[in-house]
């Protein structure tokens, strides 16, 4: 029986490794976990994306946590990006996300999502939920393009000025089920006879 959670994560990989890109300096574009030498370009990053950036003990504190992940898109040896989220065992909480200015619309963000939404699945984490400050609308333009939808908005968030936050959530597709499975399998083949009877 034809697996239609391996065919989508399969197709999600082949996507993320033929994905166009821009800038040719990307070719050599790709995802890795994050380690103590990135935090200087880390810092730089998110100094340059937030105007109330994450300070230095703040990566410390959350990193330092079992279920939090450090993850960095390098290209030609320079981070383009990071993100920071947590594992729960019904999601994934995107914590921080920034991707360099020099690098911005050239697919780098949503590269690293991709890889984010691998990790879902129907059995067990099913969602990815974020928070996004009320102002930051590139932000949420951005998470809107890659299928997030806000779902309730938090007051008075955060702690460094009175500004709400948009919750915002990327569900997992359910795969197939079992009749829809097989009336695709007998169309595929169905087409695929008459592809051979043509040639």
């Amino acid at each position: 029986m034809l697996d239609f959670g391996k065919v989508y994560k399969l197709l999600i990989k082949i996507i993320l490794m033929t994905s166009s890109i821009d800038d040719k300096k990307l070719s050599n574009f790709f995802i890795r976990w994050m380690i103590r030498r990135d935090m200087p370009e880390v810092f730089g990053i998110e100094n340059a994306s937030f105007e109330f950036p994450w300070l230095e003990e703040d990566f410390l504190q959350n990193l330092r946590q079992r279920n939090c992940i450090g993850m960095i898109g390098e290209s030609s040896g320079q981070v383009a990006g990071f993100m920071i989220y947590q594992l729960h065992n019904s999601g994934i909480h995107l914590l921080n996300f920034a991707v360099s200015p020099q690098y911005r619309r050239k697919r780098v963000g949503t590269q690293m999502l991709d890889k984010l939404k691998l990790k879902l699945s129907d059995q067990k984490r099913k969602n990815i939920c974020l928070e996004v400050r009320e102002t930051n609308l590139p932000a949420q333009l951005f998470f809107r393009e890659n299928y997030f939808r806000a779902f309730s908005v938090l007051k008075d968030h955060y702690s460094d000025i009175p500004e709400d936050a948009y919750l915002m959530t990327y569900r997992h597709k359910p795969i197939l089920q079992e009749p829809l499975e097989e009336s695709l399998k007998s169309r595929y083949f169905s087409k695929l006879k008459n592809l051979l009877r043509v040639a």
